[in-house]
């Protein structure tokens, strides 16, 4: 007789009391602890010391459900934690009910998003989200898109589809059937357009990089200079890609004058707003994306701003011919069979470079639908007002220095300890000014008071660069932060 071992967990009740159990640690620890500011961002080890705490070995004999439970607890102990009122590292933050409680749904239902047929609710939702979106950004008559793992995945998805409309042949020919194409970017883009153009075969040397002004934003007129240069040497444009919200200063490029330069050349204009797309909810600031309706794509995150759980990125088209749909399309009859029973069109999988999807807008869809607009846009607008009066308090405190007031919710600014504050302004002085965040930054994390991060930006010294997004954020964590900077640094 053959015998089938059973699984570990070989009753309904059994597997039942094991998942109540660490829904019960996850809501105490990684919830209710993590967004407590008297608790810690991180417990901070060094990796060796990591290794030796976690056991990480994988073994030929599983254990039992008891010490995974501890094995749970110490992976959310040792964690950062990115949902604490103190975290302000990264482009996200903040702790989202309900998309949270989205993303327990999608685990325990394991949909995967390429047929109506699998997935008939998370379709319906991802269309519904992305024609809510796109009507956001102001294309009214509709238009196209997709939902996929990352920001830098749409902004690889723009740099390809709009090589495809300039250049339908390359899809089966490859690229000898194209010319020397050229990309434009700023200076200040996200690394993922480079990443984009070697990943595609464009080449790196290939995105002319077009100067920014002091604030960050790209020059429209040095943008045409380039755009005349690449054709006077045989090159082929084909793309602009202006970004909405800079990694680091959080600069919105002028789309507008952007436009009318593409408008002019028959360029495909990309807008990377996955970190300022937020703007648009608001109407006291969306004027930052004043011209994105004119864009032939957007891309944009609401995993950043908007606090959707990670990962939510959205890719937009304007384009309503099904070009999203030519330029991916692998017609794989096992899957998008076209006699099925249902109206097809529901099977969104052939315009994804992916096959298996997890459906990322639903995390989305019961935010917004718990929340609605105007709750969205209060937290847009509380982010700005909270920036507003960090640096307010930066340029008001001896020893603090502002880099630029902020346009977006990245604050960024030195910090200069009392040792260094009656020398002359020199290279010299710079020179040690450099070396202050990092050590700073290295005390903060050890303590686990808080996450701030920090860089050098051309010819600019280390500085702080503040991210300001969740709701749970105070002026009293505004002034804390500051406060802590100076504990950590003023010995230096």
């Amino acid at each position: 007789t053959l015998f089938i071992k059973p699984f570990k967990t070989t009753t309904v009740d059994q597997t039942e009391d094991f998942i109540r159990e660490s829904m019960r640690i996850i809501t105490e620890d990684a919830v209710k602890k993590a967004t407590d500011v008297r608790e810690k961002v991180c417990e901070w080890h060094s990796p060796e010391d990591l290794k030796e705490l976690l056991d990480l070995q994988l073994t030929d004999e599983g254990e039992s459900d008891t010490r995974i439970l501890e094995r749970c607890r110490d992976a959310i102990r040792y964690s950062v934690k990115t949902t604490h009122p103190r975290f302000f590292n990264q482009l996200y933050a903040g702790m989202e009910p309900y998309s949270m409680v989205a993303s327990f749904i999608i685990e325990a239902l394991k949909p995967s998003l390429y047929t109506y047929e699998v997935s008939p609710v998370f379709t319906l939702v991802e269309d519904a989200v992305l024609r809510k979106m796109r009507e956001v950004i102001g294309w009214k008559e509709g238009g196209d898109g997709i939902f996929n793992a990352g920001g830098s995945l749409s902004n690889m998805y723009a740099v390809n589809l709009a090589r495809y409309h300039h250049c339908p042949d390359v899809k089966e020919l490859g690229l000898s059937a194209v010319p020397r194409l050229v990309l434009f970017t700023s200076q200040e883009c996200h690394y993922s357009i480079s990443k984009a153009a070697a990943f595609l075969g464009i080449g790196t040397k290939n995105v002319y990089v077009v100067p920014s002004d002091n604030r960050g934003k790209m020059i429209p007129t040095a943008l045409e200079e380039l755009i005349q240069t690449a054709k006077s040497e045989g090159a082929v444009p084909f793309m602009v890609n202006a970004t909405a919200g800079t990694t680091v200063l959080g600069a919105f490029d002028p789309i507008e004058e952007i436009a009318d330069i593409c408008e002019k050349h028959n360029l495909w204009l990309h807008v990377d707003a996955c970190w300022g797309g937020a703007a648009l909810m608001s109407a006291k600031h969306k004027h930052l994306l004043k011209g994105v309706h004119r864009a032939n794509s957007v891309a944009w995150n609401p995993h950043k701003m908007l606090m959707a759980c990670l990962q939510c990125c959205a890719f937009l088209v304007r384009d309503k011919t099904g070009l999203l749909q030519r330029c991916y399309s692998a017609r794989a009859s096992y899957l998008f069979q076209q006699d099925k029973f249902y109206d097809v069109s529901y099977d969104t999988g052939d315009k994804s470079v992916q096959c298996s999807r997890k459906p990322d807008a639903f995390k989305f869809w019961l935010m917004w639908k718990a929340l609605g607009s105007k709750e969205l846009e209060q937290r847009v607008d509380r982010a700005f007002a909270m920036a507003k009066y960090l640096a307010q308090e930066v340029k008001k405190r001896e020893g603090f220095r502002l880099l630029m007031e902020p346009e977006y919710a990245n604050v960024c600014f030195w910090y200069i300890p009392p040792s260094l504050r009656d020398l002359p302004d020199s290279t010299e002085l710079w020179e040690k000014i450099h070396k202050v965040a990092p050590v700073v930054k290295e005390r903060m994390m050890k303590k686990g008071s808080m996450m701030v991060g920090y860089q050098p930006h051309g010819d600019k010294a280390n500085f702080f660069r503040m991210i300001i997004i969740s709701p749970q954020v105070s002026r009293q964590d505004m002034d804390f932060v500051l406060d802590e900077i100076d504990r950590l640094g003023r010995d230096l």
